[in-house]
């Protein structure tokens, strides 16, 4: 591998023009890799969902203005509810992003593989949706307040307009990435989850953020603070064996301190993060969500970990 300083000259690099080294960099790093914008983004998310049978539709919620695509077509049936992951939220270790919206929406690309009757996507606040629309989003809500009160708070009041849709069924939570966190932490409030999963779920935020050696986030909630309060709920919480941003372990970490026999952990054999989990998906969810939870068995038996 070349020094971290030394570029290799790529066509395209070239095709930014001749000269020194340093000059073909800095074309390189500025107007031949430049990122999509949020229109094409947004674009690129239309298709997909459209593909699927699932329309855009904007939610207001006290705090934020949040993008939704949906399919609802039996209302006597459960609804299952997406959430998609952080996004990019940083360009660099150190350096935020100005727009959240993901390169890869992996938490829609799980809702399209959905084939179910009733299926809401949600997107984090500022993805997906114009600054204009949302005065009040801010670096901070894609950062270290990206599990904040005010979040987990919209996030669950745009939960509730949809369950109006169906109404006296139960709710199925599943969340990418930090989409796991908000997920747990949505349940956490509601009596009317039925199951919940998460897909390489960030579900111990400061454990993830000791091991990767960054600053801790005061001003956002940790999901595995609350999972004793998910004792009781059934729920499978997928983990990559290649994952490197979220480890299978964060998984196991957050089973055990459920303290019950609801909780089921799958290590998915070389899967990464952002792999093509998509494609897994149909076959995932097919599985059964099972619980032995009975009184007084609460807390007995921590869950164990299952290689797919």
């Amino acid at each position: 591998m070349s020094p971290p300083w030394i570029f290799p000259l790529h066509p395209s690099m070239m095709a930014c023009g001749r000269g020194l080294l340093a000059a073909l960099v800095l074309a390189w790093l500025s107007g031949c890799t430049q990122l999509p914008s949020n229109a094409e983004l947004s674009r690129h998310a239309d298709d997909m969902a459209r593909a699927a049978g699932l329309q855009r539709a904007q939610v207001q919620t006290e705090g934020f203005v949040l993008t939704s695509f949906y399919r609802i077509t039996r209302p006597d049936q459960p609804l299952t509810v997406y959430i998609e992951g952080d996004g990019f939220a940083w360009r660099t270790r150190s350096q935020p992003s100005l727009d959240p919206t993901p390169r890869k929406a992996l938490g829609l690309a799980l809702a399209t593989a959905d084939s179910a009757p009733n299926v809401l996507y949600l997107a984090r606040p500022c993805q997906f949706t114009q600054a204009s629309a949302n005065p009040r989003c801010a670096v901070a809500y894609w950062t270290g307040k990206r599990f904040a009160e005010e979040v987990i708070a919209a996030m669950n009041q745009a939960v509730t307009q949809y369950a109006v849709r169906v109404p006296g069924q139960p709710i199925q939570l599943v969340g990418y990435s930090g989409g796991g966190a908000v997920a747990a932490l949505i349940a956490a409030r509601r009596d009317d989850v039925a199951w919940m999963r998460s897909v390489a779920g960030n579900l111990d935020m400061a454990e993830v953020n000791r091991l990767h050696r960054v600053s801790a986030m005061p001003d956002s909630l940790n999901a595995i603070d609350i999972a004793p309060l998910l004792a009781t709920l059934g729920q499978i919480h997928y983990a990559g064996s290649e994952d490197k941003v979220v480890p299978a372990p964060i998984a196991q970490r957050f089973a055990n301190a459920t303290g019950g026999r609801c909780t089921q952990v799958r290590i998915i054999p070389g899967m990464s993060h952002d792999g093509d989990w998509a494609r897994l998906w149909p076959g995932l969810l097919a599985e059964p969500v099972h619980c032995s939870a009975s009184p007084g068995s609460r807390g007995e038996g921590l869950p164990q970990a299952v290689t797919q």
